[in-house]
């Protein structure tokens, strides 16, 4: 297994801390809106790569957060909490807009076949948690409190840019409209641990604290919740390119702060899906879900296929046209792997080669590309139906694509159904006369079309592609 280490940025060989074990956090959703298909590549790709090890044989231990309270409308500390906002958004208290968007967040990745974590942790249930690890980083000298709330302190870090892709200048105050100069932070790329009343009045969810009533900010939580159910040393975490700076930055410092040595071996980072004018986002432009992709007409899986198709580590455009390819691909994919009957008994020697392939594949840095190349060399193959279908079975634990799922038959009108009865009956006499190249001709035309004819021992039968 190897892997591109973000940290590093390395492809690195995977070795966890304990043999044959991973421990793998990822970042989870803020659940104040749905969310869009951008955020979704993240969580397909996530999924995958703890499908892939566990394909590898690891066992895996995956957690997740829910972020419901402390995200402010700017990652850098500034503006309203996301779930106060979307509360008012909708007249309804911030944890009926977190459970209603928790539950919508989930149907979106079942629809996905995105496997649900191991543990799923919302903040809100861990405040005891972020106050232990904000007090021993006070008693630590790496955070201080002014105007009552604390922050951490990052002069007291060698280095802070861990990731070595940012510099002071881009938190210069100005640089987004969203952003106003905090006068309480010592060095301007400080960052909230704990806010209090005397922040935000209106803040909705608060609780009692050495440093009096407030919450928690954004960061600190997911380095708690890593630590509550994976430990102090963790192999992977995972999140979107947009997260690497400031919050996973955060979530480095004041956890090896705290902790005292290092605290996760490997950075995972999906790309951006960028629609045709740029980044995709929630404010712009049509909203891209999955609830609208159904509407429209597409199999949510056409668009898992959609971003398998890709490197996760490349930006990735999206457009109706690309997901209209993208579908009809994935749905002669389908019918191919239907129509292969299942015949003869499973080679095992066989089936063990051709999942030794996949591991290999897609276990050099998550290539699910590749992965998709040996599917269809699996179909193109001399093997056995029985053991066709048993490779197509064991590559979809990882790919998660239904392929071996029933094709529902789409309803025919009486008007093609005629055509194509017609134009059967014109390719036998063609076939009678000894006309091949006309009868080539007509199965040409009903394949532009659509239409795949067969001949068998009943006579011809056709379907759509």
């Amino acid at each position: 297994m190897k892997l591109y280490n973000s940290l590093t940025k390395n492809v690195e060989e995977f070795v966890t801390n304990e043999p044959g074990k991973v421990s793998m956090y990822t970042c989870g959703p803020t659940v104040y809106h749905f969310a869009h298909i951008g955020n979704l590549r993240s969580y397909i790709c996530e999924d995958v790569l703890e499908k892939i090890l566990r394909f590898s044989g690891y066992d895996v231990k995956r957690v997740m957060n829910i972020t419901d309270v402390g995200h402010l409308a700017s990652d850098a500390d500034t503006g309203e909490d996301k779930m106060l906002k979307g509360a008012k958004r909708e007249h309804k208290s911030v944890m009926e807009i977190a459970a209603f968007y928790t539950e919508a967040f989930f149907k979106d990745c079942a629809s996905l076949n995105i496997k649900t974590p191991d543990v799923v942790e919302p903040a809100t249930n861990c405040i005891p948690e972020f106050i232990n690890m904000i007090e021993g980083l006070l008693e630590k000298g790496y955070a201080y409190k002014a105007g009552e709330n604390v922050y951490f302190d990052t002069s007291k870090l060698k280095n802070y840019y861990v990731f070595g892709n940012q510099n002071e200048d881009e938190l210069m105050v100005g640089v987004r409209d969203d952003v106003t100069e905090d006068v309480n932070k010592r060095n301007k790329n400080d960052f909230v641990l704990w806010f209090t009343k005397s922040k935000f009045e209106d803040q909705a969810l608060k609780w009692e604290s050495p440093w009096g009533v407030g919450y928690p900010g954004w960061h600190i939580e997911c380095s708690c919740i890593s630590m509550k159910h994976l430990g102090e040393k963790i192999d992977l975490h995972c999140g979107g390119v947009d997260n690497m700076f400031p919050h996973h930055t955060n979530e480095i410092a004041q956890s090896e702060s705290y902790l005292g040595h290092k605290w996760c071996n490997y950075w995972f980072h999906v790309h951006h899906l960028n629609d045709e004018t740029g980044k995709m986002s929630k404010s712009k432009g049509e909203f891209l879900t999955v609830s609208l992709l159904e509407k429209k007409g597409y199999d949510p899986l056409a668009y898992r296929m959609f971003v398998l198709q890709s490197h996760y580590r490349k930006p990735l455009t999206f457009s109706w046209e690309t997901l209209e390819q993208t579908a009809a691909t994935y749905k002669k994919l389908r019918n191919r792997i239907a129509a292969i009957e299942n015949d003869g008994s499973v080679d095992e020697n066989a089936l063990k080669e051709w999942h030794e392939k996949f591991a290999q594949a897609v276990g050099n840095d998550c290539n699910t590309a590749m992965g998709l190349t040996l599917l269809y060399d699996v179909i193109k193959s001399e093997l056995s139906g029985a053991t066709k279908r048993s490779i197509i079975e064991d590559y979809d634990t990882v790919l998660s694509l239904d392929l071996l799922k029933p094709v529902e038959e789409e309803a025919v009108d009486d008007e093609l159904k005629s055509f194509v009865e017609m134009k059967i009956a014109e390719r036998a006499e063609a076939k009678k006369a000894k006309d091949f190249a006309k009868a080539d001709a007509i199965r040409a035309e009903l394949a532009g079309r659509g239409i795949v004819i067969k001949d068998t021992r009943e006579g011809v039968v056709w379907s759509r592609e």
